[in-house]
């Protein structure tokens, strides 16, 4: 009941955000641009769409059996995290007050869907599709670097190692664990995919910023709420963020790469198009 209830409210706050921010951040006349060109624009996406799709699926399938292989290949490394960051996330925790915890929550929960969600809205909403495909390679990558390192390394976030940090989303919102469980395990810290993903969007963001101004403030805030509450909340370690950060901008770099590579060009943007509009030139969509 409470997993059925989270992911109802979840679902409702991001697409009151998600349309809030479009209505915010693109003009009037784009949706009915879109709307004429959706055939064209689905053709486009397709592949990068199909692709994705089948490594979140292929995640979801292996989960279980990823956890097994982790716990037999018995790669802890939480006592050498602990060894090198020391109480880092438990003086967080001593510094801010108690009456955060149910905002930084709220980023935890709700905020870090949003950005993954707004993102892919506002870039399906531009002329051409290459920051869309882009974005979606990003995502796949970030996957599937997380899932090898997931098997590969056990490691306890510092509510679960040390008895000085509070799990203090749980604590004050233990339906939230449900949910949270169904996607993740408490031995998947190394490295922080919240954090990777929100640095994604960010650096998606900056790049679009002449397009969508506005979105790269509000994402760059976001993010920023996003990664602190991962720490602040007991889950991830700072080396959990660190490494999360290290990913994330790997992520957006490789995922350029390889749609250049796929399109069959090896100029991602027209230098004078994105001064001027700010929208990639590429035609072969």
């Amino acid at each position: 009941m409470a997993l059925g209830y989270v992911t109802f409210i979840t679902t409702a706050i991001v697409c009151i955000g998600v349309t809030a921010t479009c209505a915010c951040c693109v003009r009037s006349s784009t949706l009915p641009r879109t709307v004429a060109e959706l055939e064209r624009r689905g053709r486009a996406i397709a592949p990068y769409l199909g692709v994705t799709l089948l490594v979140l699926l292929a995640k979801r399938w292996t989960h279980n059996r990823s956890l097994e292989l982790s716990h037999a290949l018995d790669w802890d490394i939480t006592a050498e995290i602990y060894a090198v960051e020391g109480s880092f996330v438990a003086s967080l925790q001593a510094i801010v007050p108690d009456a955060l915890i149910g905002f930084f929550s709220a980023m935890y929960m709700f905020g870090f869907p949003y950005l993954l969600v707004t993102a892919l809205a506002l870039y399906f909403l531009l002329p051409t599709q290459r920051r869309f495909k882009e974005l979606l390679v990003a995502y796949a990558l970030n996957t599937l670097i997380g899932s090898v390192f997931y098997t590969l390394f056990i490691a306890y976030g510092p509510r679960n190692h040390l008895p000085t940090v509070n799990g203090l989303m749980y604590e004050f919102y233990p339906q939230t664990q449900e949910l949270t469980a169904e996607v993740s395990a408490n031995t998947n810290v190394f490295p922080s995919l919240h954090t990777s993903l929100a640095v994604i969007v960010t650096l998606f963001a900056w790049r679009s910023r002449r397009e969508y101004p506005r979105w790269f403030s509000l994402a760059s805030a976001v993010a920023t709420f996003v990664v602190f509450s991962t720490m602040y909340l007991g889950i991830h370690w700072l080396i959990d963020v660190v490494a999360g950060i290290v990913l994330g901008i790997w992520c957006v770099l490789t995922a350029e790469r390889l749609v250049a590579r796929a399109e069959g060009d090896s100029d991602r943007v027209s230098v004078s198009d994105d001064r001027e509009t700010g929208i990639a030139s590429e035609t072969n969509d």
